[in-house]
Order: C-alpha cells, then sequence, then structure tokens
C-alpha cells in the first residue's frame, strides 16, 4: 500500500470519529461557548482551512476551484490567529459550515489519490511548524483533526452531554 493511501486512511479515520461527534450537537448550540474558549462552529470552520492548507495548499498551491469550494472571505474567520466569538452573526450557518467542512473533504478524497510517492518527500515553501514535506502535511492533517475533536468531544461534555464511547 502506498504511503499517499495510508496517510489518507487516517485523514479518513479522523473525519469519521469527528463526524460521529457533529452529528450529537444540534445546530442550536454550535455557537455556546462552554468555559469561554471555543465553540463548535469555529472548530468545524478551522478543521476545513486546516485540511485545505495541508491537504491541498501545500501540495499544490492556490487552484482556480478553491474559492468554490472555501471561500477566500470565510477562510479569514477560521484562520489559525482568529479568535472565536459566540456571536453567530459572525460566521456562516451550522448548515453553510457543514456544507464546506464536506465539500473540503470531499475534495481530498477526490484529489489526494492523485498525488505520487514521489512527491510525499518534497518539501514545500510555506514554512510549519510540525510539517517539512509534504507527506508530513498529510499525517498532521489527520492528526490535526483528531486534536480538534477532541475539543469538540470536550465542548460537547461542558454542554452537559455524556461521554461518547
Amino acid at each position: 500500500m502506498s504511503r499517499i493511501r495510508i496517510a489518507l486512511d487516517q485523514i479518513i479515520f479522523a473525519r469519521k470519529y469527528t463526524l460521529e461527534l457533529l452529528d450529537t450537537i444540534p445546530n442550536g448550540r454550535w455557537f455556546e461557548m462552554p468555559g469561554g474558549i471555543t465553540h463548535v462552529a469555529w472548530q468545524v470552520g478551522h478543521l476545513t482551512i486546516a485540511q485545505y492548507a495541508l491537504v491541498h495548499l501545500r501540495w499544490k498551491g492556490e487552484q482556480p476551484e478553491d474559492e468554490a469550494i472555501f471561500p477566500q472571505q470565510v477562510r479569514k474567520l477560521f484562520s489559525r490567529e482568529s479568535t472565536p466569538d459566540p456571536d453567530p452573526a459572525m460566521y456562516p450557518t451550522p448548515d453553510e459550515l457543514r456544507h464546506y467542512f464536506n465539500r473540503m473533504h470531499e475534495y481530498t478524497l477526490r484529489v489526494v489519490p492523485t498525488y505520487s510517492d514521489a512527491d510525499y518527500e518534497l518539501s514545500f515553501t510555506m514554512p510549519h511548524r510540525f510539517c517539512k514535506t509534504r507527506g508530513d502535511c498529510l499525517y498532521w492533517a489527520a492528526a490535526h483533526e483528531m486534536s480538534h475533536a477532541g475539543q469538540i468531544g470536550l465542548v460537547r461534555r461542558l454542554m452537559g452531554e455524556k461521554p461518547m464511547w
């Protein structure tokens, strides 16, 4: 099995876990900030931009179709430097966020299999704290999603929901 396929399988695994968590949180609660740190909407938007930056931008650069999948103006709301705001008017709706989240993942499932194992060890020009090669970016995309799934799980618990096992 290719390293690309193994990394993609990890991305798919992480997404399945995240979706299981999201499916238990009603849209009306996505902007609640128990503990005052974050909310589900920001987590979902952030995971979308992270998958874009790690899996697509660092592999092939910005492409014309990227804007239709996840618009630049929306990306800015969820960057690493952004701060979650509990005001829903600041963000797309939960349904819109899920749309972007799902479209980015579908894009990933369509594009990553076209990547070559020969490109796996290539570097890129955008610095990243954990990733030195394009292959590192694929693995970090999965690990990063799992770390934010943990944050979504914690927000769920702080909302009074039971743990999921």
